[in-house]
């Protein structure tokens, strides 16, 4: 595995490969989730390449960019044994200038959910991956539902812009007691953790009441949002494949999302109907 920091050496590395490339974005800290992706990527590519860049725009002030969690060696090390062939670990230097030429999330979706109490963040997000993605220059590029607002804006910014690239939507990966996997999840004590199942538990609620026939979105929201009561909700909300929401569940387009605090942790999961 070779391990690259600076982008112009990565793009110099990666001009020789033949064949295709499969790309994972990630901010470290990495987890069975990601290597979940990794092995997607793996089995379906002849190189594969990880990013591990803890990206300062996406943090809102008071987030928690400082402390987010960073095991560049524990990291180095799975990455090895799941055969990723190119490491590209840069520094903030590396990537942003003092002058940057800036991508701005769509005026609507780019500023529901997700991005109504996080305004910019968006941006952010985008920013970083459009860089990436012009640095790596994949085949296929590889990212998880559990972001799903994320996975459908840098879908949207690859269409807009004509990027020679397959975005691959790869599914959520939850813990044995359903918690879906999430670097920030290291967070939680062994009190809020047990909370935290409350998440997925209202999820699961959900998905049994459609599938028994209740196909009202205010009804399911409801029994959620009982379920959810001891956390601190932000939203939970029942939306078409495009972010647009729905008066009734339309299967196989349909997304239910939640966001809640536990504790002083943030954590987000959904589930694809």
């Amino acid at each position: 595995m070779r391990i690259v920091q600076h982008p112009i050496e990565l793009k110099k590395e990666l001009k020789n490969v033949k064949g295709s490339i499969g790309f994972v974005p990630t901010m470290g800290a990495l987890h069975e989730g990601h290597l979940s992706l990794i092995k997607k990527a793996r089995d379906e590519n002849d190189v594969v390449v990880v990013s591990i860049f803890v990206n300062p725009t996406q943090f809102l002030p008071g987030e928690d960019f400082n402390k987010y969690p960073r095991k560049l060696e524990a990291d180095i090390k799975l990455c090895e044994l799941a055969k990723v062939d190119f490491l590209f670990t840069p520094n903030i230097d590396d990537i942003y200038d003092k002058d940057e030429v800036l991508i701005k999330a769509p005026n609507i979706k780019g500023y529901i959910l997700e991005g109504f109490n996080r305004p910019g963040h968006f941006d952010g997000v985008l920013q970083i991956v459009n860089k990436l993605l012009n640095i790596v220059n994949p085949t296929n590029a590889y990212f998880g539902k559990k972001d799903a607002q994320q996975l459908y804006l840098i879908k949207k910014m690859v269409n807009n812009f004509y990027m020679d690239v397959n975005i691959v939507e790869c599914d959520i990966i939850r813990e044995k007691d359903g918690l879906a996997m999430s670097s920030r999840n290291v967070y939680l004590n062994d009190e809020e953790r047990q909370k935290a199942l409350l998440i997925s538990k209202s999820l699961k609620r959900a998905a049994k009441l459609i599938m028994q026939g209740v196909m009202n979105v205010q009804d399911i929201k409801s029994e959620m949002l009982n379920i959810l009561k001891p956390l601190d909700v932000e939203y939970v909300e029942i939306v078409n494949r495009n972010f647009d929401k729905l008066d009734k569940i339309e299967i196989d387009y349909t997304i239910i999302l939640v966001a809640a605090k536990v504790g002083t942790t943030r954590l987000i999961d959904n589930i694809w109907i």
